[in-house]
């Protein structure tokens, strides 16, 4: 890896504080979104659809909490683990909110904003977390990395919640996003626990090594 010069340290840093900055402020509006639509359709899909939100805007929040600090890279352990603990977090109210949908068969009822909203997602997070997970590598920050995978986490429940409003309403399939969660859950304890013992890899090395390929 070539060393980063001062100017170009600095300029990487403020590149990760606006993509901070606006994934909190996207996952605001999201969760507002979200949470509406849900309470509206009865939908608890929906519902905890929109509360991750919370959990998306911690995991940022701790990445602008460090590169606030005069020196980011001293509190790179800790803010690794934070991130790591949003994962396990997430896990968890996504495996509880599937057992208890489970449990009632409450699928998700139709939701034209549900399915905006989450489609919207699936457009703006994947470029969001190439991005800022091209520039943790760069950078050379693992907890930059991990809050990328946060947000990849967040494109494959967004993935979940949209494929079971659409399966739901075109075919009655109203365990077909519980099931779909249930994934993403298992998924999430791996990612936090990689995050945990600071094992940080990128979900796009493929696109990387091709990019360097054609440089």
């Amino acid at each position: 890896m070539t060393a980063l010069t001062g100017d170009r340290r600095a300029l990487l840093r403020r590149r990760v504080r606006f993509i901070v900055a606006f994934t909190i402020t996207y996952n605001v509006i999201e969760g507002i979104i979200a949470v509406g639509a849900g309470v509206a359709a009865s939908s608890a899909a929906l519902i905890g659809f929109g509360l991750d939100s919370a959990v998306e805007v911690l995991s940022a929040a701790a990445i602008a909490w460090q590169f606030t600090r005069k020196s980011p890279e001293h509190w790179e352990k800790a803010t690794v683990r934070a991130v790591g603990l949003a994962f396990f977090l997430l896990a968890a109210y996504v495996a509880i909110d599937v057992v208890l949908s489970l449990i009632d068969q409450n699928g998700p009822e139709h939701s034209p904003f549900g399915l905006g909203i989450t489609a919207l997602s699936l457009i703006v997070m994947p470029l969001l977390a190439w991005f800022e997970m091209r520039t943790g590598r760069e950078l050379g920050s693992k907890s930059v990395m991990a809050d990328a995978k946060q947000l990849i986490l967040c494109v494959y429940l967004s993935g979940a919640v949209f494929l079971g409003l659409v399966l739901n309403a075109v075919l009655g399939w109203w365990w077909a996003d519980s099931a779909a969660a249930l994934v993403v859950a298992l998924l999430a304890v791996r990612e936090g626990i990689e995050a945990w013992r600071g094992d940080i890899e990128s979900p796009f090395e493929v696109l990387e090594e091709l990019e360097h390929e054609d440089a």
